[in-house]
């Protein structure tokens, strides 16, 4: 009997062990974890998180391609009115200036790609900043774009305040849209106030236009918009037009009358990149 009781004793004690051992194994990972969490060191893996996803929301946007809008060389550092392109091939060119705009702009985003036409935007920093949503979908459809300063002044100005003017936009319609481009347009097209100066010295092509549309008249319908396009339409013309700066109610009226007369005269839609690389 006392050798029976003592093997017992010896089993319960392995059996005692056994279940020890066992829950000691038991998600030894959270418990070490729970026990040994350091304060200090979550707190910097924290921020280094925070400070990764700051960064990549600081990265300009996935881009597309073709969205360096540059030019040939033998535009850029020139003034440039109109293409001279092969055998008076009907091309012609719609810039569209002083967006991006709230409701203009996307209104004639619509027109434009129900049909089917690519246009050049010539974007003032300011509204870059106000209305980005629409500068990204400028881009994302296909448009070409242009710098046309920060914000839209006529005045004289020093060196230095026309390359604040033309960079500060730069800079913004990267930071925003992914885009550089050198085509430059200066406000109310003055060339002598210092602006298209130091365009030029950074190797930009200064976009005049060969026609406008004279949608700034405040007094004119939108059918003489109309009108004045397709009287001035030439191969290889820019035409101007805008899409802010303004009420652009009318422009949007005239804008489908006008797609619709070009094509009536044989043209075809192109950007002022494309345009340039025929004459180039």
């Amino acid at each position: 009997m006392a050798r029976k009781r003592k093997i017992k004793r010896y089993i319960f004690v392995i059996l005692g062990i056994v279940a020890l051992i066992t829950a000691c194994s038991t998600s030894p990972g959270k418990f070490l974890e729970s026990k040994t969490t350091n304060p200090a060191k979550e707190a910097a893996t924290a921020r280094l998180s925070l400070n990764r996803e700051n960064s990549q929301l600081q990265q300009p946007p996935n881009k597309i391609e073709n969205l360096n809008f540059t030019i040939p060389k033998k535009f850029q550092g020139t003034t440039i009115y109109k293409a001279e392109v092969p055998n008076n091939e009907k091309v012609i060119a719609l810039t569209i200036d002083d967006g991006p705009w709230k409701v203009t702009t996307p209104q004639m985003l619509d027109i434009l790609k129900e049909n089917n036409v690519k246009a050049t935007f010539f974007w003032v920093g300011t509204s870059i900043l106000e209305n980005p949503e629409y500068a990204k979908r400028v881009v994302a459809e296909g448009h070409a774009v242009g710098n046309h300063t920060w914000h839209h002044w006529y005045k004289k100005m020093d060196v230095a305040t026309a390359k604040s003017e033309i960079e500060r936009t730069a800079e913004i319609m990267y930071k925003t849209t992914g885009v550089k481009t050198l085509m430059f347009r200066p406000p109310g097209g003055v060339l002598n106030n210092g602006l298209a100066a130091y365009a030029k010295s950074q190797n930009y092509a200064v976009v005049m236009w060969s026609q406008t549309s004279a949608d700034t008249d405040p007094r004119a319908k939108y059918q003489v918009f109309v009108k004045n396009v397709l009287r001035d339409a030439k191969p290889g013309g820019i035409v101007l037009m805008h899409d802010g700066g303004g009420d652009r109610r009318r422009t949007v009226q005239a804008l489908p009358e006008i797609i619709k007369g070009l094509k009536e005269k044989g043209y075809r839609f192109v950007t002022l990149p494309e345009l340039f690389s025929v004459d180039g």
